[in-house]
């Protein structure tokens, strides 16, 4: 049960933890389901095999940035590519033999180098640990307040392993390593905490694959919208985006559903992308479901 009081952060004392939390999971009810083939996570879902799923994922997540097209057809094109078994391919991949299969491929600045570099740390990543999973959860301590440290830990025995079989000596400036941001440079990690969402949640959208990290360890996946939700709903009380704002927004979720904080994360990014969060904006809240428990004027 959520704790009476106001969020921390709030600049609007009058709006109440558990009337915020009712309307959040009623948005929760009426847009948590599988029903847009336009998000991600929808064309990782096809696989039923749990490592299929954990590989399939990371590279969906990863090249989940740019217009929504863009990013369903880049996925689509790697996964093509890794065919109906993506964790086997991974496990068997050799890229001096097989860098072609990913021909010209380019998503924004992500090129087949890069991706042919990703698919061969994470085939580093299964031979070490047997699993994304096992990986991961080496920096993962179980008192941490969230998976900041381990997500930190993660990118960086990523960026240890080899990449010169790819890069050469350009190691320094390899692309591979924008998929592997860390919070101590002030990086929200976006769309590593999405795929955490993905691997760890289990619901109509959030696939449930891990069982070592908690729900509660998670961090929302920081993005314009929810940036705009979040501090219109006085959810956090920074104004520039980064991990620091990502971990105030899932600090304020946290006193809402300790448990579960980032349940509402689907919602509220919906909820902006239908256009009908009204912050900064001549309409205000006229038109928002969350009307009078947000601050629509900043």
């Amino acid at each position: 049960m959520p704790v009476p009081g106001t969020l921390r952060g709030s600049r609007h004392p009058a709006v109440h933890e558990p009337r915020l939390a009712s309307q959040l999971d009623r948005l929760y009810r009426e847009y948590d389901r599988a029903l847009s083939d336009r998000d991600p996570v929808h064309l990782v879902r096809p696989f039923t095999r749990a490592d299929d799923r954990e590989v399939a994922g990371f590279l969906a997540a990863g090249l989940a940035f740019g217009r929504v097209e863009s990013v369903l057809t880049s996925i689509r094109a790697v996964l093509a590519v890794m065919g109906p078994r993506p964790a086997t391919f991974v496990r068997r991949f050799d890229p001096s033999r097989d860098a072609r299969a990913f021909g010209p491929f380019v998503h924004r600045w992500t090129g087949a180098r890069d991706v042919v570099a990703l698919v061969w740390l994470l085939r580093q990543m299964l031979e070490e640990a047997g699993t994304l999973e096992a990986f991961f959860a080496r920096g993962f301590a179980p008192d941490a307040a969230d998976v900041g440290p381990a997500l930190e830990d993660f990118s960086r025995r990523a960026r240890a392993l080899d990449v010169r079989r790819v890069y050469g000596r350009m190691r320094s400036r390899a692309g591979v390593w924008y998929f592997f941001p860390r919070p101590s440079t002030g990086s929200a990690c976006k769309r590593l905490n999405l795929y955490l969402r993905w691997m760890v949640r289990c619901d109509a959208i959030d696939l449930g694959v891990w069982r070592f990290v908690p729900a509660s360890a998670l961090v929302v996946p920081l993005d314009t919208h929810v940036i705009r939700v979040g501090r219109c709903l006085g959810l956090t009380r920074y104004r520039s985006p980064g991990w620091r704002m990502a971990a105030d927004i899932t600090a304020s979720l946290r006193r809402l559903n300790p448990a579960d904080p980032v349940r509402y994360d689907f919602s509220l990014c919906r909820l902006g992308m239908k256009q009908h969060c009204g912050f900064d904006s001549p309409r205000g809240d006229a038109g928002c479901p969350l009307r009078g428990l947000c601050r629509p004027h900043g």
